[in-house]
């Protein structure tokens, strides 16, 4: 077990970590005897080619944990072949990587799949070039992700939509900034949750207004069971939303889950399973061995199938109304944050049931309106959207504005980003109770007598 500070995570070790298990820890002493990373370095083992030898396609690479989005954190197995195979797929998707070595400024933590297998993998499978970024994707932390950008021009860019949220509001300010960001980009890339289409019509504006012509801008979709990369669109025609077509070597299932479908995967890039969790595995997989993504899609075109598909939700947040209508949220939340942009960050719905759907707003974090005038836009919003909805799975009459940030100790906001709605429900339980209370507050907006 290794542990930069040994000091620091002593706890954690003592907690996990048999007695008999050695600790390699950098710095600091834990309450139990460890072994210095540095005596490992000045002392190389004797025979290190026989275990390399012995590592073969079902090998275990690494155990990445899941982001708990909708449930608690699970320790996914990740083999060789998995990475290997997601590699070769990507390059199938992306053949300029294998002509032209991508140059990477990137953030994305390592414990996580797109960081340390799709990006990393990257420069490890193409000889490219990584810069790390210290920064983070908030307000506090993009200063230091806009430093490095102004001195490293990327070939390919890739970030989560929070982080192009705030990227593009410093490219608005920076002409300079502009100039160095697009001068050899190739590519743009978004993963792990979904980005508003504003913010990709920003990026593109920008692109254009630089350079002259507009940058490809692709949604990669997968999860940590498949290594990550599972689907990638053709860059012409790209959308926010759209999520393409699956990986070369890979099998897709669709079952009819409700009023969606729910999409099942199969290839050399799934993962056999979790660690020491057999009946997470279980349930993990279907009769025929496909790995429930728990994701819904749909087609573009069901005339045309090879046109992909587009995303269509988390299964696993869909309700039902009291009434017993279902409530897609994917998409929903996606209406609330195109028709509340710019000041709209995201949204969490709410309706099990109820007799109506509510939401509660995540407004953005440089919103310039005061409370009232906020207030106002959203009551707007709530109206235009609901006299343009078909019935009440998707007509919203009320909402309240979130004070504060999102906390992610508390799991409302995955590391990646993406909201876990159970989490934020289940912690802002008294602002629920008042969006559904017979007489409301002042702050909570209504549209129940809107025409």
């Amino acid at each position: 077990m290794f542990a930069d500070d040994g000091a620091r995570f002593g706890a954690a070790m003592r907690a996990v970590v048999p007695e008999d298990v050695e600790l390699v820890c950098v710095d600091g002493e834990p309450t139990r005897s460890a072994t210095a990373f540095a005596d490992l370095l000045a002392t190389p083992p004797e025979g290190a080619d026989g275990p390399a030898a012995r590592v073969g396609p079902d090998t275990v690479a690494k155990i990445l944990f899941t982001s708990g989005s909708t449930g608690l954190p699970k320790g996914v197995i990740n083999t060789q072949r998995m990475l290997c195979a997601n590699q070769m797929q990507i390059r199938a998707g992306l053949p300029f990587l294998a002509e032209r070595p991508p140059v990477l400024v990137d953030w994305t933590p390592w414990n996580h799949t797109f960081g340390g297998n799709h990006d990393v993998g990257l420069i490890v499978a193409n000889g490219g070039t990584l810069y790390i970024d210290d920064g983070k994707p908030t307000p506090a932390g993009m200063g230091e992700s806009i430093r490095n950008l102004r001195e490293i021009a990327p070939t390919f860019y890739l970030n989560v939509p929070k982080g192009y949220e705030e990227l593009v509001t410093y490219l608005a300010a920076e002409p300079e900034l502009r100039r160095t960001f697009f001068s050899r980009l190739e590519l743009l890339f978004y993963a792990g949750a979904g980005l508003a289409q504003h913010v990709w019509d920003a990026l593109e504006e920008h692109a254009v207004a630089t350079t002259g012509q507009r940058v490809a801008m692709l949604a990669g979709f997968g999860a940590t069971e498949t290594a990550p990369y599972c689907f990638l669109p053709e860059a012409e025609g790209a959308r926010a939303g759209l999520i393409g077509l699956p990986g070369a070597g890979m099998e897709v299932k669709l079952v009819p889950s409700e009023e969606k479908l729910e999409a099942r995967v199969r290839g050399p890039n799934v993962t056999p399973g979790y660690w020491r969790n057999p009946q997470a595995t279980a349930a993990a997989f279907d009769e025929e061995g496909f790995y429930r993504l728990g994701d819904a899609m749909r087609f573009v075109d069901r005339a045309r199938p090879e046109k992909g598909f587009a995303f269509d939700g988390r299964i696993g947040e869909d309700f039902k109304l009291a009434t017993g209508t279902w409530v897609s949220v994917g998409p929903l939340r996606a209406k609330l944050v195109a028709g509340g942009a710019p000041y709209v960050r995201d949204a969490v719905i709410a309706g099990i049931d109820r007799d109506y759907i509510a939401a509660l707003i995540v407004p953005d974090p440089a919103c310039a309106l005061d409370a009232p005038a906020l207030a106002a836009h959203l009551r707007g919003m709530l109206a235009r959207l609901a006299g343009e909805a078909t019935g009440s799975s998707n007509r919203v009459l009320r909402a309240a504005v979130i004070d504060g940030p999102l906390d992610l100790d508390a799991g409302e906001v995955t590391d990646k980003g993406s909201l876990n709605q159970r989490a934020v429900l289940r912690r802002r339980a008294g602002l629920l109770a008042e969006l559904y209370a017979d007489d409301p507050p002042p702050h909570i907006i209504r549209i129940e007598d809107t025409p």
